[in-house]
């Protein structure tokens, strides 16, 4: 049968808008089994759909008409329930509504909010009901599951972004001197023994990694403090995997090993440090010990020390979160930290397509809670202040240990 192809796509566009997707499919594969030899490859280009498509209508006319294939009148079948009990909707809303959760006298003020638990009170209610029904109606009366969103930062400091700023001024004039600029954080505490780890890796089939099914601390084992130290301009990473406490004293201690196996090597003609750390924990802005500590260690080293701290609540946007952890995270997944050799060694193994390198060790020193430095003491610490926000940015002056 000769039609042309302008032919054929008039036929297709006048057609196709009147009818449902099954219907185009059928009407397609009707029309390459007319044309005969290539008209598969001539109704595709013409009606703008693959031959695949095609090659399903014409199973399916191959098959001939089916049960499936009816199409009711409008109106038949039996009546779905929201139909035939409208106030079903009201009571199952008012269950579920937001405004309700403070409400002492809503049913289901302290208990899992359910279907099962739904369709049993609304049972109880007078409205007889299943928990898909109940799954079924929330969807209808515009409910889904939903995760708690983080998305409320709470109330901000009025010159947060104005800090970032002289931070990132800070940082880009060390770097431009040569000097070293680091970023510090104690990462997340984790559980030392047979343990499940969040994550999963491949294995053999059927042969997953067996671990212990509670969580329950082992007061024996303990468990690992990573403080990290990220070498921004060098990409390099620093972590102290401590087993007492994260106490200023460890954080400093951490920044010091740091020091002396890496930082000292690359930056041997360096005159100052830069730090950049949380407002708050161990290496908070507030801690007189945390000063302290970093006093003596500016004696030590021989470094003028310049600390700049993130605006409070702003730890996630702190480089090292996801320069660093990030990633050792990612590296062991799925793998239990057994002991705190293991623990030390996934971190030493963590690698990026950057080029990040990380070194890592086992600090079994005793950093005891509870250490109170003095007002006196406080005011005898070289500290200079800085200008812009003087409590948050600082220099400790290398005097006598």
């Amino acid at each position: 049968m000769e039609v042309s192809g302008e032919a054929l796509q008039r036929f297709f566009a006048l057609t196709s808008a009147f009818m449902d997707e099954r219907q185009r499919r059928l009407q397609a594969a009707a029309m390459a089994a007319v044309l005969g030899r290539g008209g598969q490859a001539r109704v595709a280009t013409a009606a703008e759909m693959s031959r695949n498509t095609i090659i399903a209508g014409a199973k399916e006319l191959a098959e001939g008409p089916t049960l499936q294939a009816r199409v009711r009148r409008p109106g038949a079948g039996p009546k779905r329930r929201r139909d035939v009990d409208p106030e079903a909707l009201v009571v199952l809303d008012s269950l579920v509504e937001p405004e309700s959760r403070g409400d002492p006298m809503s049913p289901l003020r302290w208990t899992l909010k359910s279907t099962r638990r739904l369709a049993e009170e609304m049972t109880r209610l007078g409205h007889k009901m299943g928990a898909s029904l109940v799954g079924e109606l929330l969807h209808y009366i515009g409910y889904s599951l939903q995760a708690n969103a983080k998305v409320t930062e709470g109330r901000q400091h009025p010159d947060r972004d104005g800090q970032f700023r002289y931070i990132n001024s800070q940082a880009q004039a060390h770097l431009d001197a040569g000097q070293p600029v680091i970023s510090v954080d104690c990462k997340k505490k984790e559980n030392v023994g047979d343990y499940a780890n969040v994550g999963a890796e491949w294995e053999p089939e059927g042969q997953p990694t067996r671990v212990g099914v509670h969580d329950f601390p082992d007061p024996e084992m303990g468990k690992a403090i990573p403080y990290g130290v990220l070498d921004i301009g060098a990409n390099e990473g620093w972590v102290n995997v401590g087993d007492d406490h994260d106490t200023p004293a460890f954080a400093v201690a951490s920044i010091a090993r740091w020091w002396q196996r890496m930082g000292a090597d690359r930056y041997p003609e360096a005159t100052q440090l830069m730090i950049t750390a949380d407002a708050g924990g161990s290496n908070s802005y507030r801690s007189r010990a945390w000063k302290a500590e970093l006093s003596k260690l500016a004696a030590t080293i021989g470094l003028i020390i310049t600390v700049c701290h993130m605006p409070p609540g702003t730890s996630k946007w702190n480089k090292i979160e996801h320069r660093l952890f990030s990633f050792i995270t990612l590296n062991w997944r799925g793998k239990p930290l057994t002991t705190y050799r293991v623990v030390v060694e996934l971190i030493a193994a963590t690698t990026t397509r950057t080029g990040l390198k990380v070194q890592a060790d086992l600090d079994t020193g005793s950093y005891p809670l509870g250490q109170k430095v003095t007002n006196a003491e406080l005011a005898a610490l070289p500290i200079r202040p800085h200008d812009w926000h003087g409590e948050w940015n600082y220099s400790i002056l290398p005097g006598a240990p």
